[in-house]
Order: C-alpha cells, then structure tokens, then sequence
C-alpha cells in the first residue's frame, strides 16, 4: 500500500511530524497544547494526533468539544488521553 500513496503523491507536498516545526525553534503551536494539555501519555498516537489536529483546525472543525472528537474519532488512543487532546486542539485553535 505504501507504494501506491507514493505514487498518488508525486508533485506533492508531503508535510510529517518532524515537518511541521523548525528543527531549533519553537514547537508548532499544536505540538505545544499537547504538552499544555496533557494530550499525551505513552506517545505512540501523538503524531497522528497532532496532525488530526492540525487539519482539524485548518479545516474548521474546532468550534467546539463536540465537533473536534467528531473529527478525532477515527485515532485511536489506547492510554485515554482524549480528554487532553480535545483541551490542546481548543487551545491551539485559538
């Protein structure tokens, strides 16, 4: 499956976790309201988390707590830091 995204993606940006904040700057704001927020535990959803998140808000979908676990619901969290996660993509959001 890998091989049939890479080929639907040519021509196009592809932005990762390691992509969305400078190296030695600051964190992406979304990155910093999961540490605000508690929006993690054991770290191994918090990069699909993150970029949920971050589409969640480019894409209006943050106007309320509602409305972000409609969108979060397809990532999983297996420790339940859901609640977290909702605080940091309505503090991102703002």
């Amino acid at each position: 499956m890998p091989d049939i995204w890479s080929s639907r993606s040519k021509a196009r940006k592809i932005t990762t976790i390691e992509g969305i904040a400078p190296g030695e700057g600051p964190l992406h704001p979304v990155q910093q309201a999961f540490l605000d927020c508690d929006g993690l535990q054991c770290g191994y959803c918090t990069p699909g988390q993150i970029m949920s998140a971050i589409a969640c808000i480019r894409e209006g979908h943050a106007g309320s707590a509602d409305e972000i676990r409609e969108y979060m619901s397809g990532n999983l969290c297996r420790c339940g830091a859901y609640a977290g996660i909702v605080a940091a993509i309505q503090q991102a959001a703002t």
